[in-house]
């Protein structure tokens, strides 16, 4: 019990940390699209999807997603949350899937590649056919960016947070996630 309690504590906080990063750092890649806006709220749930599983990473997502949808983002409404649940939960399920079957430092690395491409890749799927029932444009004007502007924002935005998570995840993992495996081997080496 005291395991899951703890589980869920960890994942309450991935999820606050992600609200807070999307509040607190959020601007354009492309100034000809400015509403595409970079933000880094997908490193705690990757970081959770690694942690946990892809279940719980698409989880996050989705709590994250009405959390930020109705506060920091309010401005984008249901699209916006839409919008985030598809693009991260295919983000984490792809990532988190792979490193799920090969929980190494490569299978990390390959999982997060993956998952940044499939993400591109849906986006524009979903870009197509969301996009211009909810912001009441032509599919055609859509279509015209998904090339140009689209499968690029997505390919940076899942690359970066790929990138610094990578870089955060065993640190993150040793001294939040699994704390008492640390201390354990702590005392194991202290021990005669």
């Amino acid at each position: 019990m005291k395991e899951k309690t703890r589980k869920l504590t960890v994942m309450a906080m991935l999820v606050a940390i992600s609200v807070v990063l999307v509040y607190l750092i959020h601007f354009p890649i492309f100034p000809a699209a400015a509403f595409l806006e970079y933000d880094p709220a997908d490193i705690p749930i990757l970081i959770g999807a690694f942690a946990y599983g892809p279940v719980a990473g698409i989880l996050l997502t989705v709590v994250a997603s009405v959390i930020q949808g109705f506060t920091v983002s309010a401005g984008s409404g249901a699209y916006g949350i839409i919008m985030h649940i598809i693009a991260t939960s295919v983000l984490v399920l792809v990532s988190g899937g792979i490193y799920l079957v090969r929980r190494t430092k490569g299978g990390a690395i390959v999982g997060l590649i993956l998952g940044t491409i499939a993400m591109g890749l849906v986006m524009m799927v979903a870009n197509h056919f969301i996009t211009p029932a909810f912001m009441g444009v032509p599919t055609e004007m859509v279509d015209a960016m998904l090339l140009p502007v689209i499968l690029p924002f997505n390919l940076i935005k899942a690359g970066v947070n790929s990138l610094i998570t990578v870089l955060l995840y065993k640190t993150v993992s040793r001294h939040i996630i699994h704390p008492a495996a640390r201390a354990r081997k702590t005392q194991d080496k202290t021990e005669p």
